[in-house]
């Protein structure tokens, strides 16, 4: 009676198996996924989870190892065959113990970041001095030559992280805080252990479960094919995958709110396109052409393009503008030169989308009038905890003859406490195009200090008289968005907002409603 109790167990067992679990099985003493997979000719995905459900059902014990590998990264393999940054700079000064910046770095072909970080490693050591713009050997020769701990560890990879020694691991940590020159990945293995039962069913006949109907179907309902056979038992207390639903990616669902928030307050919204002319970019906000932000270390400029500038008359009256002709104003008392109008770039703020607007506006006649803006903006800046090289900004105007500089910081004060933030800090700042000027400040309880967000201010007559042919009060602000949403969804670091890391994106918190 026992014998034939277990014999029912093990049938109902047989008949709970899916098509996959049963084509696995003979395969269980591989131990290996990647063996069954060449065997079954099953995804990878697919065998684990059935290994799952046989292993809920007593068919086969399973155990996880884990491994962490530190392997050569992008920038790592570039300098494994060409050398670390520091060890070209440094077989340079070894030769000529004496060489000038400029020299060192054509010599050597380290880009800046590269430059400055060879520099910075051999001054660390006390190897080089820097006196009136030369690189001076100010340590031993043999300092230079030999082969540091880096490099030696470099060349060891890839190793196990379990396998390294004190000094490797300090190796490891100067290596890990530079860009891409290591990865340090967690490799996981399955290993499988077929049960007493399970080595029991991989000899059983399966031949009969071919004819196991899997699902009902409208077919087998309407022809009557299912009569005379057996349907597969349904494992219900397996647990399955989790689901995952989709969901408006998160910065999408901030920026979506931002934009109802300005709309609430009585904003129309411009746009415009990501590239743009010099000209409006810089030339009509009254920045400069000698202006720092404009050179190449700060702005993405396309080559091999030349922008069509507006009408002639606006043209001129920015050129005015700028060589102090408009009156009351000593403009940059330099000649505007129209060709640095004409370069293109990918737009270094959306504040260029106001000055465009404020020209329509002028045509239409249509002021009073309030719009904002929100997109993205493209900087030449060094990706780290605070900045990146393309970021979110949101952009207002508003254009009203009464507009005064209370109002202004009414608006600010309102957005921002729509966004969360009560308290906001607004101190006094410079901008060629705005005056008075400000900075927005929110205090970052991480980082423990105040965190810029970006500029305020009302534009200067020689922004609006071009325009507009006189002076009128116009409200203006650009603070980072980014910025203002990292708090919100526990973002730290800067690089994190567009890392793409599914699991962090699916346990994000839904921006407030």
């Amino acid at each position: 009676m026992e014998k034939q109790g277990k014999d029912n167990d093990i049938q109902k067992l047989i008949e709970s198996l899916s098509p996959n679990e049963i084509k696995i099985l003979p395969f269980l003493k591989e131990k290996n996924i990647n063996k069954i997979n060449e065997k079954t000719g099953l995804d990878k995905t697919s065998i684990v989870r059935s290994l799952e459900f046989l292993s809920n059902k007593g068919l086969v014990t399973l155990k996880t190892n884990k491994e962490t590998k530190i392997e050569l990264g992008l920038n790592g393999l570039l300098y494994a065959k060409l050398g670390l940054p520091e060890r070209r700079l440094s077989n340079i000064i070894a030769k000529k113990n004496s060489v000038s910046l400029q020299e060192a770095q054509k010599e050597s072909r380290l880009n800046d970041n590269e430059f400055k970080a060879a520099i910075g490693s051999l001054k660390k050591k006390a190897l080089i001095n820097l006196i009136n713009g030369n690189i001076i050997l100010s340590g031993k020769k043999e300092g230079l030559i030999e082969k540091t701990l880096d490099e030696h560890f470099l060349e060891s990879l890839p190793r196990k992280y379990e396998n390294l020694k004190p000094e490797e691991q300090f190796s490891l940590n100067n290596l890990n805080s530079r860009k891409d020159i290591i990865e340090i990945n967690e490799i996981k293995t399955l290993e499988i252990y077929p049960t007493k039962l399970g080595e029991e069913l991989i000899k059983h006949d399966f031949s009969k479960s071919k004819d196991m109907i899997e699902a009902i179907t409208p077919i087998l309902i309407k022809t009557g094919a299912w009569h005379g056979k057996k349907f597969r038992r349904y494992d219900i207390e397996s647990p399955v995958p989790r689901i995952s639903g989709g969901k408006k990616y998160f910065i999408n669902q901030a920026t979506d709110y931002a934009k109802k928030t300005w709309l609430e307050m009585g904003f129309k919204e411009m746009t415009g396109t990501m590239a743009i002319s010099s000209f409006w970019n810089f030339d009509a906000l009254f920045t400069a052409q000698d202006h720092p932000v404009r050179e190449m270390q700060d702005t993405f400029f396309i080559a091999n393009k030349i922008a069509k500038l507006p009408d002639k008359k606006l043209v001129n009256e920015i050129k005015a503008a700028h060589e102090g002709k408009i009156k009351g104003s000593k403009g940059w008392e330099y000649e505007w030169k129209e060709e640095d109008a004409k370069k293109v770039l990918l737009r270094t703020h959306t504040t260029c989308l106001s000055i465009q607007t404020l020209r329509k506006i002028h045509e239409k006649k249509e002021f009073p009038a309030k719009y904002f803006a929100l997109g993205k903006c493209f900087r030449n800046e060094t990706v780290d905890a605070t900045h990146g090289f393309e970021f979110n900004q949101t952009e207002g105007i508003v254009v009203d003859e009464n507009a005064n500089f209370c109002q202004l910081l009414g608006y600010l004060k309102e957005f921002f406490k729509k966004m969360g933030y009560e308290k906001i800090r607004i101190r006094p700042s410079y901008f060629p195009y705005t005056e008075p000027s400000l900075e927005i400040d929110i205090f970052h309880p991480i980082f423990n200090k105040w965190v810029e967000l970006g500029g305020a201010g009302m534009f200067r007559p020689e922004v609006t008289i071009p325009i507009f042919g006189r002076h009128i009060p116009i409200l203006a602000w650009g603070p980072g968005f980014d910025r203002i949403i990292m708090e919100f969804f526990k973002i730290n670091d800067f690089r994190d907002m567009y890392g793409n890391d599914i699991n962090k994106l699916r346990n994000m918190k839904i921006w407030r409603k």
